[in-house]
């Protein structure tokens, strides 16, 4: 596989720590406005690179009927079928893009939503899963919608969940709330740095933790490693904040709106961490899931 870096960072003294290729990014879409933002917002994200957009629609049984009928139906044909749909959807991404090596594939098919997920990852070396999520309803909700949970918890591989109010612009202040009790991989950092050097923005590591508890040996450890990275990758453009609240949420939200964040990214792997701030039934109103992105990382 060749890698190649971006004219742009040729010169830059950061430029080993990333090595670029043509991004393949998956799009499950339902033909929702949400699922159409999503797209969308990757294309804004991923607007300096060359990459493949495969819109992937998963039908039920029930598209299988209605498909077949709408192919029978002689007085309207194919119109209403999904993959009709699809395509044109297809034919409307190719036709607005501004970006010349943006392309566009339509992947359709019957089943399951995750299980024809994972078989496309191996067959199109898919880098990043993009999902649209309305977000919540009600207090017995969940930030994330059940069937962005699932690909978040169910598939290894980067997934960005994007609300429905994104704002189509690259992210300048991201926030990153940790726990501190993972070891950071290589795929890890490589990701956050990729999404740094994306949005030229600022990543703010926030540490929340409950009153009277102390910081572990291994927390200590993991702290000091994350900041010698972000020292040396990206002296002046980081900040650590420790914030005690006895709510996980709580304290996200309040650094969410006093930092004007834009987008929050989380690592899979710390799953319990995840659990507290994206399923989790709430307990209380939280409003920056409307609009701030969540990547995901995967290792």
């Amino acid at each position: 596989m060749i890698f190649i870096i971006p004219y742009h960072l040729r010169n830059d003294k950061l430029a080993p720590i990333i090595l670029w290729q043509m991004k393949n990014i998956l799009v499950p879409t339902d033909f929702s406005q949400n699922s159409k933002n999503a797209l969308k917002y990757a294309q804004v994200l991923f607007g300096s690179l060359e990459c493949n957009f495969y819109l992937l629609y998963v039908g039920t049984l029930l598209d299988v009927k209605a498909d077949t009928a709408a192919l029978t139906d002689i007085g309207d044909g194919p119109t209403g079928s999904t993959k009709q749909r699809l395509q044109d959807l297809l034919d409307d991404c190719r036709k607005h893009s501004t970006h010349p090596g943006h392309f566009f594939y339509a992947l359709h098919e019957y089943g399951f939503l995750v299980p024809t997920i994972k078989k496309h990852l191996g067959d199109k070396h898919i880098d990043l899963i993009v999902m649209g999520t309305k977000g919540v309803s009600g207090l017995k909700e969940k930030v994330v919608g059940s069937n962005a949970g699932d690909v978040i918890t169910k598939i290894q591989c980067n997934t960005l969940v994007v609300p429905n109010d994104v704002e189509f612009a690259k992210p300048t202040e991201i926030a990153f709330p940790t726990d501190l009790n993972i070891f950071y991989s290589y795929w890890v950092l490589k990701s956050m740095a990729e999404i740094l050097y994306l949005g030229k923005g600022n990543f703010r590591i926030m540490n929340t933790k409950k009153e009277g508890i102390e910081t572990s040996p291994e927390q200590k450890r993991n702290k000091e490693f994350l900041l010698d990275f972000m020292e040396e990758t990206f002296p002046g453009r980081y900040s650590f904040h420790s914030l005690t609240n006895n709510s996980a949420k709580s304290a996200i939200q309040c650094f969410v709106e006093s930092r004007d964040i834009d987008m929050m990214v989380m690592v899979a792997k710390n799953l319990n961490f995840i659990q507290q701030i994206l399923f989790d039934p709430l307990v209380e109103k939280i409003g920056f899931h409307t609009k701030i992105p969540f990547y995901v990382l995967h290792e």
